[in-house]
């Protein structure tokens, strides 16, 4: 089965790897002659029988030769002589033939009809190459120094002769369908809808896409191919986003809303991976635990935007970017000083993880552009007739979320859902357009699919600032979400709503609304306790955003909030945000007294300073200060007699990030005002280090001295 990257290198006209394509050198001539027998003969096995609909000629044609050869080869295999050195060399090259034979036949035999469609000049060009390579071969090959049978001579030649007068062949009709796909985008192009008769004949009647289950396929195989586009491959990313929008909205024009309930049942199940991606791949990447290697060494979380420094070691470019910021010289990984500061994209890697990604059915949100990408993500910014094409689906999905059958709103919402996933276009046309009190209603379904898409549509249109507001105007609304959030019918929809909660949260004036919402502060800390991983990461980066809100204080400790954030600490992946949310609730006196209280607070934060990530350890230590500053002395000396302290903050003075190390000066300076501590901290040598910084002065802005990452990916599941 061809890979995608195989035939991608194929596309480019370059050869494939060496290891792809290497010639069996080490074979002996009979092994090489048996070889080439049995490519030969699972050649014509698989796709003798087998009809294509398009390049139907082209096809024909090839597995004709190939036919031609495997009698040949049969042929001097049973006659048992000794073959001249060229015709052994002639076979060396037919072997890496017939393996390109298989590579185009496996592409067309596993590609959409759409896709065919659109790179039919090109996959022509494919079979022309090959038919070229075929007549040089046969032009060198010794046929009169072989024994061979007249007959097998005759088709010999003829092949011979044919293969050298070939010329290039495009089908005139599926071409003339691959201009009408190019006229349909161009209506949209130039705002119009094309017409629904002209529409059903050309998916119904001449591409035979007879039913909604055929359309989705063709959707998702053009999707699969944006996911691995190329900048340097047509058409661009940004056409192929054009292909699928048309293709979308002839799914629901032509063939409705009324699709099997099982496959609504099934919508959030990982899907097999389709398309160019060999099933091997898929194997590895479904059962060997490459995460770690996706994963940023600083940050460890899933890289988006992987780049390469001097020493070669690859890092996510926002946790690079951030570790030269603090005046580091060095590489993170190995020690080495850095000869330059040049951040070179890891495009390969980053092609790999969002393979994975899609082997997981994880959402992969790409980088924002930056210079050395900007080329790269430009392609795929939505054309105007994707736009166009998604607004035409829009209303039709609208229309149903009003007037349609349950089974039918079901549907809807999901589409929405999935078309809100990217691009703020889209976002701003469908809660324009009026989805969002339709969505609102259907947030109380009894149908756990309904609800599970209606929220996460819910969160996928709130991304878009604008949105914000429609969502927090919609009478009602905020406190359907908290229900969801607080009794949804799946893990999927109480986390979305989670989310929902995070993205709402993210406006100032919102967040002190939202946390006075009957019960949505209680759900967030419940769910941090008891949630999915990615539960209660949605939850602690909820409760983060209402913790910079200072009138949310006493409701988060009455909702039980600061007691699941003090058992959070000692949760990997939650607790750098569990942390920051503490550094910012301890800066009131209540808030201090309610930490004080909690009885793992202290060594929970001091674990962090240990064994924490940078960032956590920023967090840590800025949480401890401000408890100091709040907490009063008793609280103050109970921090201080904390086991290891000490050696803790000596540690970050000297290897801590510049917060880190800032932090912990003003808070050995807190403990050395203290007439108690100053046999424990004499040795910190604070003064030598910080002569003169005046960073034990409290921050003037709320959230200045906690580091958090305010990104959000959006869940599709």
């Amino acid at each position: 089965m061809a890979t995608a990257a195989i035939f991608s290198s194929l596309r480019r006209r370059r050869s494939p790897s060496l290891q792809a394509f290497l010639a069996p050198v080490d074979l002996t001539d009979v092994a090489l002659i048996q070889t080439l027998v049995n490519i030969s003969s699972e050649l014509v096995s698989c796709f003798s029988n087998k009809s294509f609909f398009f390049q139907r000629k082209n096809f024909r044609s090839l597995i004709r030769k190939i036919e031609v050869f495997l009698v040949l080869l049969e042929c001097l295999r049973d006659s048992g002589n000794v073959l001249p050195s060229t015709a052994m060399l002639c076979f060396k090259e037919l072997y890496l033939v017939l393996y390109r034979c298989k590579i185009l036949l496996d592409y067309c035999g596993q590609s959409s009809k759409l896709w065919l469609l659109i790179q039919n000049h090109s996959i022509s060009g494919h079979f022309h190459d090959l038919n070229q390579e075929i007549s040089t071969l046969l032009d060198v090959f010794p046929v009169n120094d072989v024994d061979l049978s007249e007959d097998v001579r005759e088709q010999v030649d003829l092949i011979k002769t044919h293969a050298r007068r070939a010329k290039l062949y495009i089908d005139e009709k599926d071409d003339s369908l691959r201009v009408k796909f190019f006229y349909f985008l161009d209506e949209f192009e130039n705002g119009k809808v094309p017409n629904h008769v002209e529409l059903r004949s050309f998916f119904v009647d001449n591409l035979e896409i007879k039913d909604a289950k055929s359309c989705r396929t063709e959707i998702e195989f053009l999707e699969e191919q944006i996911s691995n586009h190329e900048g340097d491959v047509e058409p661009t990313a940004a056409v192929l986003n054009g292909f699928v929008a048309v293709t979308r909205y002839c799914r629901f024009l032509l063939f409705g809303f009324e699709e099997d309930e099982v496959r609504l049942r099934i919508g959030n199940q990982k899907k097999p991976i389709k398309g160019l991606i060999s099933q091997e791949i898929a194997d590895t990447f479904l059962s060997v635990p490459v995460l770690k290697d996706f994963c940023c060494p600083i940050s460890l979380d899933l890289m988006h935007d992987p780049v390469i420094i001097s020493t070669g070691q690859t890092y996510d470019r926002s946790s690079i970017t951030r570790w030269l910021e603090e005046g580091h010289c060095s590489c993170p990984k190995t020690g080495q000083m850095l000869v330059h500061t040049r951040l070179i994209p890891n495009r390969a890697l980053r092609n790999l993880i969002v393979q994975w990604c899609v082997a997981h059915g994880i959402p992969y949100d790409p980088p924002e552009a930056t210079d050395t990408s900007a080329d790269f993500f430009a392609a795929a910014l939505p054309s105007k007739a994707a736009i166009e094409a998604n607004k035409a689906t829009a209303e039709l999905l609208i229309e149903q979320l009003a007037y349609g059958l349950q089974a039918a709103k079901t549907m809807a919402a999901r589409e929405i859902r999935l078309l809100a996933k990217t691009g703020k276009e889209n976002r701003a046309f469908i809660a324009q357009a009026g989805a969002i009190p339709h969505l609102h209603k259907l947030l109380s379904s009894h149908d756990p699919v309904a609800q599970e898409n209606s929220v996460t549509a819910m969160l996928n249109l709130s991304i878009y600032d604008k949105n914000k507001s429609r969502i927090m105007d919609e009478e009602g609304c905020l406190a359907s979400i908290v229900e969801v959030l607080r009794f949804g019918l799946t893990t999927e929809a109480r986390e979305n709503a989670a989310a929902t909660l995070f993205s709402l949260s993210a406006v100032h004036d919102y967040k002190k609304i939202i946390a006075d919402e009957s019960g949505a502060a209680e759900a967030l800390a419940r769910l941090l306790r008891v949630g999915t991983p990615r539960g209660k990461k949605d939850a602690v980066t909820a409760l983060f955003n209402l913790s910079t809100h200072t009138d949310n204080c006493l409701r988060m400790i009455e909702a039980g909030a600061v007691a699941a954030l003090v058992e959070a600490l000692g949760t990997e992946g939650v607790a750098e945000e569990a942390a920051g949310a503490l550094a910012l609730i301890v800066r009131q006196q209540i808030g201090a007294a309610a930490v004080e209280k909690e009885e793992m607070a202290v060594a929970g934060l001091i674990g962090m300073m240990r064994c924490g990530t940078p960032r956590g350890k920023e967090n840590a230590v800025a949480a401890l200060l401000e408890l100091c500053r709040s907490g009063g002395a008793a609280t103050t000396e109970r921090v201080l007699k904390a086991p290891a302290l000490a050696g803790l903050l000596q540690t970050l003075l000297f290897t801590g990030t510049k917060r880190a190390r800032r932090k912990a000066a003003s808070l050995a300076r807190v403990f050395q005002r203290c007439e108690n501590a100053a046999l424990h901290f004499s040795g910190l040598g604070v003064s030598y280090a910080f002569s003169g910084n005046s960073a034990a002065s409290r921050d003037s802005s709320f959230t200045g001295d906690v580091s958090v990452p305010m990104s959000m990916s959006v869940p599709v599941l």
